[in-house]
């Protein structure tokens, strides 16, 4: 039998598979708190310069006249992040992305490698590590280079944990486990909130923060490797024993379980060495998916954490705002299941459909006059609009494009991916500095961002009830992007030509 129907006989989403995905969805909220660390510990308060006549403006004197007129531990106060020295607020959350995009260049493709499990917890074990060195940082550059290591670990476990959540379970519930891993992150930033709420200083919130790691870590030892994987790999035997553990674990009997035996590195592919990144790009069906996919990522990443990252920035309390911009997050996952498994509308009008939804919300902030705001109509609430519509496009992205891809290059097509949608994280904690050229310009940057997105994404073929590709040959007799409509003119014209 094939892995789908050894999936049917082991239980696609048993009692076991429940536990490791939800083990797996929980360390998105850990995950969660670090990608957002600095919107609190990075909060500027207000102050005054205290100006003495006949002092040179050097920087020892600068830093005796600033005075905090707010009660705010953060890394602004302690190492005195003002005036010229504020960049490196904005610096310090875009070294992060910038781990992140370098976590997802390597981890990606090492995990389909040498396995997912090994890169998973050895990632998740270091991102532990360097978040302890985070809180514990005694300059501001320890504190930027801890930051890049976390956001190296945190790229690379962030994705394998994902392809995890979806080759435990049969594919008929990829599209739950995705979501309720996107879920968990929105919720997690509302945590983290609120965990800033009650523990103000800020080594006291890295370090409490960074603590639910080691607990996730400790439940993470436990889990099996991904048994996908391991027949990509030819490695049958061995998925059948993950299969067998799965069974038992479910209270299924699976002990004739055999898995349809192959000749070849890969399961079931001939001619499939060196699948990896460069398949990406000498196959002519992934090449072109993947442009579209990584601009797609690109531009859900720069309105999703553009959004995120100001938060803080906005009227009201920090706290306040940034557990709203987690909590709006949290309708949109309910949507996406429901539009994405509807025939007419599927995976790719989903995802294009939010896309150009959310860059609409942020064109209508710009007819917002100045002090004309109300509690409903307000540039806030078409923030808070457009984050709710980019979260449920960049939930479907994630879902969209790991059905894409066929599983030897899986996890290397989400790494590329992932990499271009942390250039758009790079970029997105300085956007919001743009109001200073214009007030509008920052949500001009997301509306054209979105809608460009989202027409882009209606190029991808549909993978609504398709089969999952295990391999670059059965990728080969799937719809190709940008071929469907010259298929289609093709065969009405042998119909056509037909006496």
């Amino acid at each position: 039998m094939d892995l789908e129907e050894a999936l049917q006989v082991v239980g696609e989403f048993g009692p076991y598979q429940r536990r490791a995905v939800a083990v797996l969805v929980l360390t998105q909220v850990y995950m969660a708190c670090q990608s957002m660390l600095i919107v609190l510990v990075g909060f500027t308060p207000e102050y005054r310069m205290e100006q003495q006549d006949g002092v040179p403006s050097g920087q020892q004197e600068l830093l005796q006249r600033v005075t905090f007129t707010e009660d705010v531990d953060s890394i602004v106060t302690e190492w005195f992040l003002i005036k010229q020295q504020a960049y490196k607020v904005s610096l310090a959350g875009s070294l992060f992305f910038a781990g992140l995009l370098v976590g997802n260049v390597v981890f990606g493709p090492l995990s389909d490698k040498i396995g997912r499990r090994p890169v998973y917890l050895t990632g998740l074990f270091f991102e532990v590590i360097f978040g302890y060195v985070t809180a514990l940082a005694p300059s501001y550059e320890v504190f930027a280079v801890s930051r890049l290591l976390v956001g190296l670990m945190n790229g690379g476990i962030g994705l394998v944990c994902f392809v995890l959540t979806q080759e435990y379970v049969g594919k008929s519930y990829w599209a739950m486990t995705g979501t309720l891993t996107s879920m968990s992150f929105a919720v997690g930033i509302a945590l983290f909130a609120a965990l800033g709420y009650f523990v103000r200083p800020w080594r006291n919130l890295a370090a409490v923060a960074n603590s639910s790691g080691v607990l996730f870590f400790l439940m993470s030892v436990t889990l099996p490797e991904s048994p996908r994987w391991l027949y990509s790999q030819g490695r049958t035997e061995q998925a059948e024993e993950v299969l067998r553990y799965i069974a038992l674990r479910n209270g299924n009997a699976a002990n004739n379980l055999r898995l349809k035996r192959v000749g070849g590195p890969t399961a079931g592919s001939r001619g499939n060495g060196g699948a990896g990144v460069l398949q990406l790009v000498i196959h002519p069906v992934l090449r072109l998916r993947t442009m579209v996919l990584m601009y797609v990522w690109y531009a859900c990443s720069l309105v999703y954490y553009g959004l995120t990252l100001g938060a803080g920035e906005t009227s009201g309390s920090r706290y306040v705002n940034v557990a709203m911009y987690g909590l709006v997050e949290l309708p949109a996952y309910p949507l996406c299941i429901y539009f994405i498994n509807k025939h007419w509308a599927g995976r790719r009008k989903s995802m294009a459909g939010f896309l150009c939804l959310a860059g609409s919300a942020c064109f209508c902030t710009m007819f917002i006059p100045e002090g004309t705001e109300t509690k409903l109509v307000s540039v806030t609430s078409f923030a808070l609009l457009g984050k709710l519509m980019v979260s449920a496009a960049f939930n479907i992205a994630y879902v969209y494009t790991s059905e894409l891809y066929p599983t030897v290059v899986r996890n290397a097509g989400l790494g590329v991916c992932s990499m271009s949608c942390r250039v758009g994280g790079i970029l997105a904690p300085f956007v919001p500095s743009m109001r200073a050229l214009h007030t509008s310009l920052p949500f001009t940057v997301f509306c054209l961002s979105g809608l460009s997105a989202g027409c882009l994404g209606l190029l991808l073929p549909e993978t609504l009830n398709g089969p999952a590709a295990e391999t670059l040959e059965e990728l080969g007799s799937s719809s190709r992007v940008l071929e469907s409509k010259a298929l289609l003119y093709k065969d009405d014209n042998k119909k056509s030509n037909c006496p």
